[in-house]
């Protein structure tokens, strides 16, 4: 008799779960799982994680402006195609556009096509662009969490999703200002006045988060980890010390970008170099 007894989880179970969606992939993150803080991934053993299609709702955050801009939705796609990843406001940059590209491979296949303008011609081509050599970037790539800066050693960690969006809104809100320019009821001296302003903040912003980005740093004398001493640090360092660590942490991007193609133009057959972004809002856009 007790062999037929339903449990409540089963009672519950809905009975289309088993047509739920599955992973399609499985990746290893650039950064090995490193530089999250605790609860923010639900680390594997094995160092893979699933990666699965996206939903219609996915896509549809995709297409909402707003919620590009803030984040929010790269955000809720990244919770919804790798659950492992939990917290993706506090997930490193340089795992950010592997596994959103991991997330169009799962979604759309390998393959890409771009359209690009030949810049002989001015025709418009389509081209396809392989994925896989862009995850091939990303595999090859080892972050250096450690910059030298005599007699000193540095020890970095990147920047978070968080940290990248609070700077592009930061950056966009900015440059608003600099649309008073043209704006003839705004004297000289106030224009000159929300300018300064506005450059105080941008560079006030990309000091805070080089300095957060900075997790200890080790002198002859010994060792700091408070981040406010390492604070005070970077805003009493010299131009060429918070040069050689700004550029350390924000250079990464550029060793993680594709670059440029060689392709032929189908209308007057000559060869251009075609650069390849990633621009959310185009990039899980597909052609029908």
């Amino acid at each position: 008799m007790s062999e037929n007894l339903i449990s409540p989880q089963q009672e519950n179970k809905n009975p289309l779960a088993n047509w739920y969606r599955q992973p399609k992939v499985y990746v290893k993150l650039p950064s090995k799982g490193k530089f999250y803080p605790q609860g923010a991934l639900d680390v594997s053993a094995n160092e893979e994680y699933a990666v699965y299609a996206m939903t219609a709702k996915d896509e549809l955050m995709f297409k909402t402006p707003d919620a590009l801009l803030s984040g929010q939705s790269t955000v809720e796609v990244l919770k919804s195609c790798i659950p492992a990843i939990q917290d993706p406001w506090q997930m490193p940059s340089i795992d950010l556009d592997f596994c959103l590209i991991a997330i169009r491979i799962a979604t759309y296949g390998e393959m890409m096509e771009v359209t690009s303008t030949c810049p002989h011609c001015e025709a418009q081509n389509n081209y396809d662009v392989d994925l896989n050599n862009w995850l091939q970037v990303f595999n090859g790539f080892e972050f250096e969490d450690q910059v030298v800066v005599d007699p000193l050693l540095v020890t970095i960690r990147p920047y978070s999703y968080k940290e990248m969006t609070r700077t592009s809104i930061r950056t966009l809100e900015q440059q608003k200002i600099f649309g008073i320019i043209n704006d003839e009821n705004i004297s000289d001296e106030e224009k000159i006045e929300k300018f300064g302003n506005s450059f105080v903040k941008i560079t006030e912003l990309t000091v805070d988060i080089i300095a957060d980005c900075i997790t200890k740093i080790e002198t002859p004398n010994g060792i700091s980890t408070d981040k406010s001493q390492i604070k005070d640090f970077i805003n009493n360092s010299s131009k060429e010390v918070f040069d050689k660590i700004s550029t350390h942490v924000t250079g990464i991007k550029d060793k993680l970008e594709l670059k440029a193609s060689n392709v032929k133009c189908g209308e007057c057959e000559k060869e251009f170099l075609m650069p390849i972004t990633m621009d959310q809002s185009n990039f899980f856009a597909v052609k029908s």
